[in-house]
């Protein structure tokens, strides 16, 4: 078994997936397995085989997927955004079944493979929609929006391609501290990403500890709405989970 790892980019997943397709091509694909790393338990029967990403076999995968469908292609965009761990290959074994029926992959919910990417999608799906919801700004000098978010899944684009059409003429980023991802949007301009230095995301953290309108308004229109007699916080957690909650100011003690 030959077991092709990456980071956990999408370049770097992409080329993986090629990679291992060349090998399988000699060995067969169930002697091929694909896994992000880190990687915690490793198999002692199992040779681990690392991959940079490189672009020129990113667009050669891209391509090649959309040559089936621009709906299998975004099924799987959408699985290598999950933080699960075996996002990675189950993507790979639905891309070995698309190759091999075409576009009537698309209509084929019973195979397990599509069945596997369309959980792990509408789990991001259900996650990009969330964050959406609880995205919090802070004004700097009124001028630069920025908004911290910790999800468990890769959704910070999601986000911010919503915020793109809303707030198209600020200056805002949106940041993925544990992926140390920016998603910059300069006014009236075109959004673009950038991966962060722990120094640069040292002092993005800091600007969290602004008190402005904004954070004193979430404060207010949280404790305006509550009702003493109605409160329940079982019900709170589920609609707002406490992992989720980490830069919502309206649970931060002023």
């Amino acid at each position: 078994m030959k077991v092709f790892t990456c980071k956990d980019k999408l370049e770097d997943m992409l080329t993986c997936i090629y990679d291992a397709w060349c090998v399988a091509l000699d060995i067969g694909h169930e002697n091929v397995r694909l896994m992000r790393e880190p990687v915690t338990q490793l198999d002692m029967f199992a040779e681990y085989i690392h991959v940079e990403a490189d672009m020129e076999k990113v667009q050669k995968v891209i391509r090649s997927i959309r040559r089936i469908s621009n709906r299998v292609y975004m099924n799987v965009y959408y699985t290598l955004m999950s933080a699960r761990g075996d996002a990675l290959d189950a993507a790979y074994r639905y891309l070995i079944a698309a190759f091999r029926e075409g576009r009537s992959i698309e209509h084929m919910l019973t195979l397990p493979e599509v069945i596997k990417v369309m959980e792990l999608g509408r789990a991001v799906s259900n996650e990009a929609h969330m964050f959406r919801e609880r995205a919090r700004f802070v004004a700097i000098d009124r001028r630069v929006y920025v908004c911290h978010i910790e999800p468990k899944s890769n959704v910070v684009m999601f986000v911010a391609n919503h915020f793109a059409d809303r707030m198209m003429s600020e200056h805002w980023m949106i940041l993925d501290d544990n992926r140390k991802l920016a998603v910059i949007h300069p006014r009236d301009e075109d959004i673009y990403t950038r991966y962060l230095t722990d120094e640069e995301l040292d002092v993005l953290k800091k600007l969290e500890d602004i008190e402005d309108e904004y954070t004193k308004m979430w404060r207010t229109f949280f404790s305006s709405i509550s009702i003493e007699q109605r409160r329940n916080y079982e019900c709170q957690r589920n609609m707002f989970p406490l992992w989720s909650r980490t830069h919502a100011p309206e649970f931060k003690t002023p």
